[in-house]
């Protein structure tokens, strides 16, 4: 005999260990199936009532399905309840055998007992799948114009499961949606409120798909001459005029009723200026006369704020909107605090989206005494910082969130210390954010050079490890095109840096390595600057700043910060390679101080280096002391004439020395590296604009720049202008036979030299190979290979060291670069490839022809590996000379064939030719028998045209034999 459910609920409750509780639900389950089986009706409804509790466990209880249809359609009001429950919590609508209960629902909903039909319908407005909708509206919409409030009430939320199921039913029940809005029950009339926010989200999403304006349809036109019977509404909730206070809440009038009308005014509202007008008197007031010492009073509060910032208000409504959510700040409830912090910064992207706020927030024009809503959360800004030394993470990541929209060209000091302040305490997983989000502020609102580059030597100060390559590059960008000044105050900042780090930060080693490579020289100076005063209190005291100055330091004091670096046991390889090229430059900086320590000190580590058992250590190290060499003048060591590695000798010279361009092509390599030009990233500039939150903002004023150079937050393109750029320690790198050579590739341009256009004897030579040969015929020859290969024929060099190609020059003996490639900003060099031939067409296969719409498969192979598995593409096309609506392609494919079918990219296809954008559905099958039997498909299409509903059926089998 089956137990009680109540038996069963102290069994369960009695067990102590998972394995007993699985024992009595198992052994229950097995009773149940066996009174399945048997047919045991008179434990029907308590066999379906344990499975709820079992299904509330989490145990499997799918079997009991067909026992829920069952009780169903008994005749019985409890049988009824517990089969109703169980259907609506053990069945989805995605199960099968739930359109076996259409019919029952159907009777009960026609049952004279009210409760019985309220059970029908509840049913419907939790399982309705779009076929029951289609069949059952008839039957609800009876009772939305039952006698019964109660019925009235159900049928209501029925509805709107049913039209959301079907949005082509939507116009067919507005006018019934509107008379119901008078209605005097307040269960009705909360049901009938939601249902019309149903119907505005279900027939706004319908016109998209259909490619109308959502803003025009009947349905909305119909619900806007409602907004003054809304508002009217709302007021008399305020005043308590007409309503029971049976439903108040917290001194609160009817506070759920009040949220369904507010969030029914914002859809409204939005776009619709006359509309916002209308509402904008009940809207103030629920913003003023709403208490909010209860929850309830914060939730209307919470819907009035989203109302105000999604409808067309005045901006005194949104300063206080802005206001409402200040003081949520304050609240001392954690949640609170985060919807206001997470509606604030919403608020503002969608703002952004709107056109609104670009000029008073992305621009950072702010005028803190304007009466609008940006200039009001300005002055909450305190309060926002102050977010973010909450203990709650959560609240902390929205408040940066919210602070980084905040920022602009007024108060990018102190946010920014904000920032980083924040920067040094958050999880490490967050700091390449932050990083990336401080090189965007930086780069934005800036007041000055210095100020730029002193922040972001900062930031990698605090998160060098976690910043990008972005970054990096970016910061070594802003200092190459700072002027003198800045250069030594961002070598003496870097040098102490380094000093200060044990090892970690990578980002800081690699920008410090470079920037005293580059800048050396000015460390062995005194450096001056005025501190800037960062807070607003201390603007005043500015001018009376003290100055600072860093002292000099001595070459070897450089040397050794460097070698400490590159000692230390974390030192990774790629800043050793960093710190050898930092060498070889520091060698040319150092030449003219006389200190002899030094320049052995970088002799002796090059040549230690030159046996390293890293092959890039070893190779960099023996081609910069041929380089530091060759600069002097001097060959590396006396050697025998068929051994001679600088082949360019003068035949006039002694032998100890090279020729004049040898040499000034060496000075030339490890000389200052030249300016980026602005130019050169207008157009990467011009299409990457700061996005906030996914959404793409017009880029302000910035501040003023040096006259060669520019802003820079992406590298990949920087070196593809073709205007002329001298070098910065003031040396002029001529073209070779273009007047407008390309001046950012630094190759051509550092190693570029003065040579004449008239045929010369070869000037170039191989350290590492025999004595080069005559040619048989005058060259041309690269003066500019150092360490080239032997010289050719003139046949052989005309195409590619011609003098009017624009070629960059190798001087460690690579082949010469055809076309100038972006080149990183460190020294490694990436060669453009030639462009890729256009990628072929695929094959298509015809697939059917219908009143003006057809259809082309296209097929190809996406996995070599696998040949099975073949991606079909359906490419439709209309010629009928009006828009195709509807579009529903189904395919059936034999047992032997698996399909995955994605939904098309538009149920629209427009008319074919023009700009007209291709309608296109994926397909992709696996053939088990490939080579056996071939693909073939059934297809059967659905469409619209000029409201006439067509469908076809066609067999698609035209793949390529043995391949499909």
């Amino acid at each position: 005999m089956s137990m009680k459910l109540r038996e069963l609920i102290r069994k369960v409750r009695a067990c102590k260990t998972v394995a007993e509780e699985r024992a009595v639900i198992a052994k229950e389950s097995a009773m149940i199936r066996t009174a399945i089986r048997e047919e045991q009706v008179h434990f029907r409804h308590r066999n379906v009532a344990k499975l709820l509790f079992m299904h509330m466990l989490g145990y499997p209880t799918h079997f009991g399905q067909l026992e829920c249809m069952k009780l169903c359609a008994s005749p019985h009001f409890p049988e009824k309840r517990i089969g109703y429950l169980g259907m609506m919590l053990l069945l989805s609508e995605e199960a099968d055998v739930l359109m076996l209960a259409t019919n029952a629902l159907k009777n009960d909903l026609n049952n004279e007992n009210k409760f019985i039909a309220g059970l029908a319908l509840c049913a419907i407005g939790n399982l309705a799948t779009a076929d029951m909708s289609r069949d059952l509206a008839p039957e609800v919409d009876k009772h939305l114009k039952s006698q019964n409030p109660y019925l009235r009430k159900k049928a209501c939320l029925a509805m709107a499961r049913c039209l959301s199921k079907c949005p082509d039913m939507v116009e067919d029940f507005v006018d019934r949606v509107v008379t119901l809005l008078k209605d005097k029950s307040h269960g009705v009339l909360i049901t009938i409120v939601q249902l019309m926010t149903t119907v505005l989200m279900v027939d706004y999403k319908f016109a998209e798909e259909e490619g109308e304006d959502p803003f025009q349809t009947d349905c909305r036109k119909a619900f806007l001459r409602l907004v003054p019977t809304l508002a009217k509404m709302l007021r008399n909730l305020l005043t308590n005029t007409g309503f029971s206070p049976d439903h108040d809440v917290g001194g609160v009038a009817d506070p759920f009723l009040q949220v369904q009308l507010l969030t029914l005014l914002r859809l409204l509202g939005c776009n619709n200026l006359e509309a916002s007008e209308q509402m904008n008197d009940v809207l103030a007031q629920v913003a003023t006369n709403t208490e909010t010492a209860k929850n309830a009073g914060n939730a209307i509060l919470y819907e009035c704020v989203q109302t105000i910032m999604g409808t067309e208000s005045e901006d005194g409504l949104r300063v206080l909107a802005v206001n409402i959510l200040g003081r949520f700040l304050l609240n001392r409830d954690n949640n609170i605090r985060y919807v206001a912090l997470n509606t604030l910064s919403r608020c503002i992207q969608e703002q952004n989206q709107m056109g609104r706020g670009d000029d008073a927030l992305v621009s950072g024009m702010v005028n803190e005494s304007a009466n609008n809503a940006m200039s009001a959360l300005q002055r909450h800004r305190q309060t926002v910082v102050d977010c973010l030394r909450d203990p709650d993470i959560s609240i902390r990541q929205r408040a940066l969130e919210l602070i980084y929209h905040l920022v602009n060209e007024s108060n990018v000091e102190q946010l920014t210390a904000e920032l980083l302040n924040y920067l040094v305490l958050c999880p490490r997983e967050h700091k390449a954010d932050i990083c990336n989000r401080v090189l965007k502020v930086v780069d934005r609102y800036s007041p000055n050079d210095r100020w730029r580059v002193d922040t972001l030597i900062t930031t990698l100060t605090i998160a060098g490890r976690e910043a990008s390559n972005v970054f990096q590059s970016a910061t070594a960008v802003y200092i190459s095109r700072a002027d003198r000044d800045t250069h030594a105050f961002a070598a003496h900042k870097l040098v102490k840096a380094i000093r200060d780090d044990d090892g970690s930060q990578t980002g800081l080693l690699l920008i410090g390595i470079w920037c005293i490579g580059e800048y050396g020289d000015l460390l062995l100076q005194p450096c001056t600057y005025v501190p800037q005063a960062t807070d607003t209190d201390d603007l005043a005291l500015a001018s009376q700043s003290t100055p600072v100055t860093l002292e000099a330091l001595a070459p070897i004091d450089v040397v050794q910060t460097i070698e400490r670096v590159t000692e230390h046991h974390g030192c990774l390889e790629h800043i050793k390679n960093r710190a050898l090229t930092t060498y070889a430059k520091l060698s040319n900086r150092f030449a003219d101080s006389g200190d002899a320590v030094a320049l052995g000190m970088i002799n002796a580590v090059l040549t230690k280096h030159s046996t390293s058992r890293s092959l890039e250590l070893q190779l960099r190290s023996c081609e910069y002391l041929a380089l530091i060499n060759a600069a002097k003048g001097v060959k590396s060591a006396p050697v025998p004439k068929e051994d001679d590695i600088f082949g360019v000798t003068s035949s006039v010279s002694n032998g100890d020395s090279v020729s004049p361009a040898v040499m000034k092509a060496a000075q030339d390599a490890i000389a200052r590296m030249p300016v980026v030009d602005q130019k050169v990233l207008e157009k990467r500039l011009a299409a990457e604009n700061m996005e906030d939150g996914g959404v793409t903002t017009t880029r302000p004023q910035r501040a003023a720049a040096p006259a060669n150079g520019g802003d820079l937050l992406d590298l990949n393109d920087m070196f593809g202008s073709s205007s002329a750029t001298p070098a910065q320690n003031g040396t002029s790198f001529a073209p070779v036979g273009e007047a407008a050579k390309s001046d950012m590739d630094l190759l051509s341009e550092v190693f570029s030299a003065q040579t004449s256009t008239a045929a010369a004897p070869s000037l170039g030579y191989d350290p590492f190979s025999a004595p080069a040969v005559a040619a048989p015929s005058p060259a041309f020859a690269n003066p500019m290979d150092l360490f080239g290969a032997p010289p050719t024929t003139a046949s052989a060099t005309s195409t590619s060291l011609a003098p009017t190609s624009n070629t960059a020059i190798d001087l460690f003996g690579a082949p010469p670069v055809q076309t100038s490639a972006p080149v990183d900003l460190f020294g490694s060099i990436s060669v453009a490839s030639t462009p890729a031939p256009a990628t072929p067409t695929k094959p298509r296969v015809m697939g059917f022809s219908h009143n003006g719409l057809s259809a082309e498969f296209e097929y190809s192979k996406p996995d070599p590996t696998n040949n099975q598995r073949s991606e079909l593409a359906a490419c439709f096309k209309n010629t009928t000379g009006s828009p195709v609506r509807g579009l529903n392609l189904q395919v059936a494919v034999p047992k032997y064939v698996q399909m995955q079918m994605d939904p098309p990219s538009s149920t629209t296809v427009p008319v074919s030719g023009g700009n007209a954008k291709e309608v296109t559905q994926k397909i992709v099958v696996t053939n088990s028998m490939l080579g056996t039997k071939n693909l073939m498909l059934k297809i059967k299409v659905s469409f619209t045209v000029n409201g006439q509903k067509m469908e076809h059926m066609a067999t698609v089998s035209g793949f390529p034999v043995g391949e499909y």
